[in-house]
């Protein structure tokens, strides 16, 4: 885990950009969620076997590196948390603030990925 700086109270520190570290961050902060990150990326390695392209498998730790983000910051995952509420309340995509709720869901996701590259 690295120490690089945090924005607001993380429980954690930021992992190290690896699968492992990606994976044991996940254990500590979200352990219901391992089982999906292990599908993601046998699908991610699976693509990459047939493609031949390395880049399914880079997705799949920019991917889990966000989610993570969103997991150790309580700020980004109560952010998150109300923009997918709005989201299942609105009815179809026409709903009047589906589109409010999915700018507010794309900046949580925007944040995360910004911090994780920094």
């Amino acid at each position: 885990m690295t120490t690089q700086p945090d924005h607001g109270a993380a429980l954690i520190p930021r992992p190290e950009r690896t699968p492992e570290a990606v994976r044991v961050a996940l254990a500590r902060l979200a352990p219901h969620r391992l089982a999906e990150l292990e599908r993601h990326k046998e699908n991610a390695l699976a693509a990459a076997i047939r493609s031949g392209k390395i880049g399914h498998l880079t997705h799949w730790l920019d991917w889990w590196m966000r989610e993570v983000e969103i997991e150790r910051r309580p700020d980004l995952y109560r952010r998150r948390d109300d923009a997918l509420a709005a989201v299942h309340r609105t009815t179809d995509k026409d709903d009047p603030g589906f589109r409010p709720a999915m700018d507010a869901l794309a900046a949580v996701e925007d944040e995360a990925a910004r911090a994780v590259n920094e």
